[in-house]
């Protein structure tokens, strides 16, 4: 796999990540790790074509993190607001319940 392909790959979904994720430090971090993880496991390929699928993968999975991922921002109010960017259009919204949302919070305090 050409280096430069990668490093082009690797920055790509860590873009994406930053701007899903912007303000939500714990998923900022745990997503630049596992980001991370997965180009040092493949570091030493030597398969073409291995290589290619992996690069295929990381393009599809930046592209379902920008376009597929909205956070969920608890307001004021107690409540928790989304809100999609153009980016979003023509994608089903599923909103996780206030239970899960509230356990996924109570996690990270």
């Amino acid at each position: 796999m050409g280096r430069v392909e990668a490093l082009n790959a690797y920055r790509t979904l860590l873009r994406a990540t930053r701007k899903t994720f912007a303000g939500d430090k714990l998923m900022l971090t745990e997503s630049a790790v596992e980001v991370r993880r997965k180009f040092e496991e493949n570091r030493q390929l030597t398969s073409e074509a291995e290589a290619q699928r992996l690069l295929e993968e990381a393009r599809e999975a930046s592209h379902f993190i920008t376009n597929m991922i909205v956070q969920a921002k608890l307001n004021s109010s107690g409540g928790y607001v989304v809100k999609p960017d153009k980016e979003h259009a023509g994608a089903t919204l599923e909103v996780p319940s206030e239970e899960l949302l509230r356990k996924s919070n109570n996690d990270v305090s």
